[in-house]
């Protein structure tokens, strides 16, 4: 004798149970603002980095390098002779090129080559920049490539930048979470980019100097993005 089956109901009871929204998992992805904040600080700069170059040519490129040599040594003892550090002097490029002519209607023709060196100085003493660049020329440096005023020391500088864009970002994230009617948790995080430094508008000539010089401002700026968790 066989006794009826009976239909396997476990599985459709799963399948009801899996599809009731109210047996869905929970989200408990925390709620977060991320904003971003910029602060800035502009101070006198309080060091100058020039770029000299000695460069000479000649027939030869041993005799370009010789002329290009006895160029340099007056003007790297005249800079130690100055007062400046040795490790404020450095050289930072020398090249040796051929130097050609370019007729029109004919093919390149080589005349000589082109010995040069280049020279970082650091200036510590602003008021010495005019002088400095007047007396290197006179003793043999025949290019100038550039300057560049900086900070000897710009951590302290940094920090107060920081700290101003830290104060930022804490007053957008206010603005922001009362704008949306919530209110502001702890600091999730926090991430940093330092965005350089540049010129600031004002500027003072150098008194005193033979090549007058504006050093003007520095302005050091930092950014922050902050995450808060809300309520």
């Amino acid at each position: 004798m066989t006794l009826p089956t009976r239909p396997l109901l476990a599985p459709a009871f799963a399948l009801m149970a899996l599809a009731l929204p109210g047996l869905a998992l929970a989200d408990d992805t925390p709620r977060t603002l991320t904003v971003s904040g910029l602060g800035s600080v502009a101070l006198a700069p309080d060091m100058a980095t020039i770029t000299l170059g000695v460069r000479h040519e000649a027939a030869t490129a041993q005799e370009a390098l010789r002329k290009m040599s006895e160029g340099l040594g007056p003007v790297l003892a005249h800079l130690s002779g100055s007062g400046v550090d040795e490790r404020d002097i450095q050289t930072s490029g020398l090249s040796l090129d051929p130097v050609r002519v370019y007729p029109e209607g004919e093919p390149p023709r080589l005349t000589g080559y082109a010995a040069s060196s280049t020279v970082l100085v650091r200036l510590r003493d602003l008021d010495t920049v005019g002088a400095v660049l007047d007396s290197i020329v006179g003793e043999g440096a025949n290019e100038l490539s550039g300057i560049r005023f900086t900070l000897a020391d710009p951590a302290a500088a940094e920090d107060e930048a920081r700290r101003a864009a830290v104060a930022d970002a804490r007053a957008r994230a206010e603005t922001y979470a009362e704008a949306a009617g919530v209110s502001l948790g702890e600091v999730l995080s926090i991430s940093e980019s330092g965005i350089g430094g540049g010129p600031a508008p004002m500027a003072y000539a150098m008194r005193e100097a033979s090549v007058p010089v504006a050093a003007g401002e520095i302005e050091v700026s930092m950014s922050v993005t902050i995450v808060y968790a809300i309520e």
